[in-house]
């Protein structure tokens, strides 16, 4: 049976889909999980559209050429811990994603290849783009190819709803990977990051996502079944317990501002370190809820107009999904967020 997996990401709907089904297919075979994604090669580019923007934009350039390749793989590795799947991720600089796959596969000892395809329906029923057909013609290994249509607006919602949760999810083991650093080196966090980090989760998942999942999920679901009352309730009230616990974690921050001395940064890290990991755990609990009870509930009971109306709400959202330019600031910020591992590796 197969024991390692690896599951080329991009950072398309069709992608969000695909991470869920191979964390599934990985947790039932009892696999581990190597994620890969390929970036364009820059110095390709001398000269064009990418060579304007290094110019004109370097933190663009930077985020396009390098930090976005990590925060696609770090969701992905969300997605898989969640689970308790095993996970490493990889990326290359290849303009040839299907050469780039197969030596990837070949290179971390893969024995089955899980892809979805953004090509058109073949004669044999599958949707076999040229990069997912190359890599069945040369990959040597097995490959197993997602069907692929486009999504509905049910399916368009629960992405987008568990794609925002990989978010969070990368953030939290980014910050509690950060602390584990600074402790081991008897050093200080980095108090600008520190702050961004707060910044973001009160800006995104507290001020935004929240919201609109009691807005349109929660109250839409009420509407149509009284079965998961209770559960709803206890979301709103975790809802409310998150707000609580982010200012607690910022004044926690601010402590690391002026320590008195070195016993008292040491335990303003400490101090910060354990909140982080209590709130971790608080919220994997919560988006635990969330997606094996509420979204199989909303499933079930909600109706085609229901889904629409909540696929548009969520869309909406900027973070962490990135869809216009008023996010730029925070596009940059949670990519310098989970670049913190890889940077301190």
């Amino acid at each position: 049976m197969y024991r390692h997996m690896l599951v080329p990401v991009d950072d398309t709907d069709l992608s969000i889909e695909l991470i869920g089904n191979a964390v599934g297919l990985a947790r039932t075979l009892g696999a581990r999980v190597t994620f890969f994604h390929a970036v364009a090669d820059e110095a390709a580019s001398l000269g064009s559209d990418a060579e304007i923007m290094r110019a004109t934009s370097p933190e663009d350039f930077a985020y396009a050429f390098a930090g976005k390749a990590r925060e696609i793989l770090a969701k992905a590795e969300a997605a898989a811990r969640a689970h308790g799947v095993p996970c490493d991720s990889v990326h290359a600089v290849e303009d040839r994603p299907a050469s780039a796959i197969v030596a990837a596969a070949r290179s971390h000892g893969c024995d089955l290849i899980v892809m979805a395809s953004h090509g058109r329906r073949s004669r044999l029923g599958m949707a076999l783009g040229s990069q997912t057909l190359a890599v069945l013609m040369n990959a040597g290994t097995p490959v197993l190819v997602a069907s692929a249509s486009e999504p509905s607006a049910p399916a368009r919602a629960i992405g987008i709803i568990r794609d925002e949760h990989r978010s969070l999810a990368a953030v939290l083991h980014a910050w509690m990977h950060a602390l584990a650093a600074a402790r081991q080196a008897d050093a200080t966090p980095d108090l600008r990051v520190m702050r961004g980090i707060v910044h973001y989760v009160r800006s995104f998942p507290v001020a935004l996502h929240h919201p609109k999942e009691e807005e349109h999920l929660f109250e839409r679901l009420r509407s149509r079944t009284s079965a998961v009352n209770p559960e709803l309730e206890e979301l709103e009230r975790q809802h409310e317990r998150d707000r609580a616990l982010v200012d607690e974690l910022a004044g926690l921050v601010e402590r690391l501002a002026n320590p008195a001395d070195v016993l008292a940064r040491r335990d303003a890290v400490a101090a910060l370190e354990a909140a982080v990991s209590h709130y971790a755990t608080f919220l994997w609990d919560h988006m635990g809820r969330e997606e094996g009870v509420i979204l199989p509930a909303a499933q079930r009971h909600l109706r085609p107009e229901d889904w629409k109306a909540i696929d548009a709400a969520f869309a909406e959202n900027g973070d962490p999904r990135f869809g216009g330019e008023t996010d730029r600031e925070y596009r940059h910020l949670f990519s310098r967020i989970v670049n913190l591992e890889e940077a301190k590796a």
